[in-house]
């Protein structure tokens, strides 16, 4: 029998990919969601993925709320907080993001500590890594060792939020002696299992439905969310990952033209929509105004943020897919649950 080790965040993207991974493994898993309404969701979502949900136990807590982190993290070896606020709009003020993704970790890491816990995995973000530096192309790709400057002109609440929060994990947790590691995904796709997703995925789907008329000059490293899954449990339980930091990211930096190119090539006629010209910046500043998901992405235009994942290959012996088969992944799945809008469900 594998070890116990609580989820949070079990009806969110990486989170049901990680617990799908998790019960194969043999692990005892649990996992938070602040509704019970959405059990019966999450178990659908995970046998989607390839596991047994019978085995899987719920506790209810919410990242803003002392209650219910004690039952939860009692008895568990090992926690993974995935949970963290990614809405698909810019909030109306940056505390909205940063207060939960602070709070919220340092509540779970509290927890864990009164628990005897032995390893915490946070979910951070690359976003706490690659920001705030100076325009242009980095003279090398990002590693661990850098850090996002939170007053940074690039930087956005959901960024700024990655960084506190990750800062302030990294202080108590040593202040306390609770043993954690972090992985720092880039953006993540890989095969949607349910109606919750990335807002990563969001840009594949609107390429997949030509929801603008060409592609921005937007780009971005991309790591599967299988593999994310992935390295969560080899941090969790790897010497080697005590007190480190992992980016997750696969291939070479991408632009949206590149991912657009991939669709058209390996998808088909499901693909015939996907626009592979390019969209001036002025013509994305003003659909903006009209799409709030298209506001997220204004800051990023023409902006190159190439990381390296040698880290965790390295220590971890992490083998990720390809960002190609990412894109292809994610598109399939997008396409056979009837996400599309345009295309017939697959059979």
């Amino acid at each position: 029998m594998g070890e116990r080790v609580l989820v949070t965040g079990g009806s969110g993207f990486i989170g049901a990919h990680t617990i799908v991974q998790a019960l194969n493994a043999g692990h005892q898993v649990t996992t938070t969601i602040r509704s019970p309404a959405r059990q019966d969701e999450v178990r659908t979502v995970v046998r989607a993925g390839g596991a047994d949900p019978s085995g899987l136990t719920f506790k209810f807590a919410d990242l803003m709320k002392d209650e219910g982190w004690a039952d939860a993290v009692a008895g568990q070896a090992y926690v993974l907080h995935v949970a963290s606020p990614f809405p698909p709009t810019v909030p109306k003020h940056e505390d909205e993001l940063i207060v939960p993704a602070r709070e919220g970790t340092l509540r779970v890491l509290k927890a864990a500590k009164a628990a005897g816990v032995k390893r915490v995995v946070v979910t951070s973000s690359m976003a706490a890594v690659a920001y705030g530096h100076a325009k242009g192309k980095p003279d090398r790709p990002y590693t661990e060792n850098d850090w996002t400057d939170p007053n940074g002109l690039d930087v956005r609440a959901y960024v700024k939020s990655k960084t506190i929060a990750e800062r302030a994990a990294w202080d108590w947790a040593r202040a306390n002696g609770q043993e954690m590691a972090v992985v720092n995904p880039s953006a993540v796709l890989g095969p949607v299992l349910g109606q919750d997703y990335s807002t990563s995925i969001e840009l594949v789907k609107k390429l997949m439905e030509a929801a603008m008329p060409g592609c921005p000059r937007l780009g971005f490293m991309i790591v599967d969310v299988r593999d994310v899954a992935d390295l969560h449990l080899r941090a969790m339980t790897d010497p080697a990952a005590a007190g480190e930091r992992f980016l997750a990211c696969s291939g070479d930096f991408m632009w949206m033209q590149d991912v657009a190119h991939v669709l058209r090539d390996r998808m088909g006629d499901a693909a015939r929509k996907v626009p592979t010209g390019s969209v001036p910046d002025w013509l994305v500043r003003f659909l903006s105004n009209i799409d709030p998901v298209v506001k997220q992405i204004v800051p990023e235009l023409g902006r190159e943020r190439p990381c390296t994942s040698e880290k965790a290959q390295r220590l971890l012996g992490w083998a990720p897919r390809s960002p190609e088969d990412a894109i292809v992944a994610t598109a399939e799945s997008l396409v056979a649950l009837g996400m599309v809008k345009g295309l017939a469900k697959a059979a």
